[in-house]
């Protein structure tokens, strides 16, 4: 059964960065295109960037330029840098798959909070 563990939410100001990892476990992690999701209070869970078996990448418009998604294959793991945060990036954070409907056991997701 995969196992999705994501980390490294938390409080940061406006204008600050975190960097999120998500630990699959239960499969072949490699051969799979992984995706990070958000969910806002009320909000409906959006695909905010993903990155191919092959590395390449893509992101939602809101958060090109700020966010960028890379993947070790070795450690099965896949991370979130964010950059110059705003406060409507507030939102729980999940990675899965992307773009499919054949998706993984969510995981627990990470909070982050951009806040003043």
């Amino acid at each position: 059964q995969v196992q999705l563990v994501e980390s490294g939410g938390g409080l940061v100001q406006p204008g600050g960065s975190l960097r999120l990892s998500c630990v699959v476990s239960g499969t072949n992690f490699g051969v799979y295109a992984v995706g990070w999701y958000r969910q806002a209070a009320g909000k409906r869970r959006e695909l905010v960037a993903h990155i191919t078996s092959g590395g390449s990448t893509d992101y939602a418009d809101s958060v090109k330029g700020r966010f960028t998604i890379s993947r070790d294959n070795a450690k099965n793991t896949v991370y979130l840098q964010m950059d110059s945060l705003k406060p409507e990036d507030t939102a729980v954070y999940y990675c899965n798959r992307p773009k499919t409907i054949i998706i993984w056991n969510w995981g627990q997701g990470t909070q982050v909070t951009v806040s003043s």
